[in-house]
């Protein structure tokens, strides 16, 4: 695959670019320390994927990807506090916190192997800068989310409180929010209600599953590098995670 390279860090960029390199992997397309620069440069090399830093001077890596149309794949590379990523929904391929080691870059090539040959599907950056902008014409405070959700049955509507809700799930093309009382159906997919509901308070673990982290008890290591998350209601309901997701789980728990 063809990759592109900015990072401001001069040392940095070098380090990615020999580890790349050592993977045979990957063609490099072209590196820059400039953001601004870089945006044509990306535009003529026409790569598969994006090694992209967020915190740069002269332009942050968000607003660079504003300006590519149409646009890679991306992985960021930085140190930026992970946190923050994951509040503002980040849909790119991974996030390697610096400094990168192989297994990360490993795992992260790996995705994007599945993304280009369509057993995964690609993120949509386009959410990601979205937020972004949002978040910045509101001055920087987190936007409000909502505290409650519908549920419809015919012509009734039921109003179910977020903090109730122990997580979404999806089955049968149907989508569900899960409490102690009953499955109540709602009318939006788990990827509309990753966007809608607090992230603080939600993660997604599974493609079909979003998962309120209030009702995490304990987690189980499963095979495959999966997990099983057991919850705290009286079911102790157990729901698998991703192993592509069980890194950020593990991360917001601070395990």
């Amino acid at each position: 695959m063809k990759a592109f390279l900015v990072d401001d860090e001069s040392l940095a960029l070098k380090r990615l670019k020999r580890m790349l390199a050592a993977t045979g992997r990957v063609e490099i397309a072209g590196t820059s320390t400039d953001p601004v620069e870089a945006v044509e440069a990306i535009v003529k090399a026409k790569p598969d994927v994006l090694f992209l830093d967020i915190e740069m001077p002269g332009m942050t890596g968000f607003q660079m990807l504003s300006k590519l149309d149409p646009q890679p794949l991306i992985v960021f590379t930085t140190a930026y506090d992970r946190y923050a990523l994951e509040a503002f929904g980040v849909n790119s391929v991974d996030y390697l916190l610096k400094p990168i080691e192989a297994p990360q870059l490993a795992r992260a090539l790996d995705k994007l192997d599945r993304m280009r040959g369509g057993m995964e599907p690609r993120p949509e950056i386009r959410e990601l800068l979205a937020r972004i902008a949002a978040l910045a014409t509101s001055g920087g405070e987190q936007p409000a989310y909502p505290e409650r959700i519908a549920s419809r049955t015919g012509e009734r509507v039921e109003l179910i409180e977020l903090g109730r809700v122990t997580h979404f799930f999806a089955r049968d093309k149907l989508t569900y929010a899960a409490t102690a009382a009953k499955n109540y159906v709602v009318d939006h997919t788990i990827q509309e209600l990753e966007q809608k509901v607090d992230p603080r308070k939600f993660i997604r673990i599974h493609r079909a599953i979003l998962l309120n982290l209030d009702y995490v008890h304990e987690l189980n290591t499963w095979f495959a590098g999966r997990m099983i998350v057991r919850l705290k209601d009286e079911k102790r309901t157990e729901l698998t995670v991703s192993r592509d997701r069980v890194r950020a789980l593990k991360g917001r728990l601070g395990v």
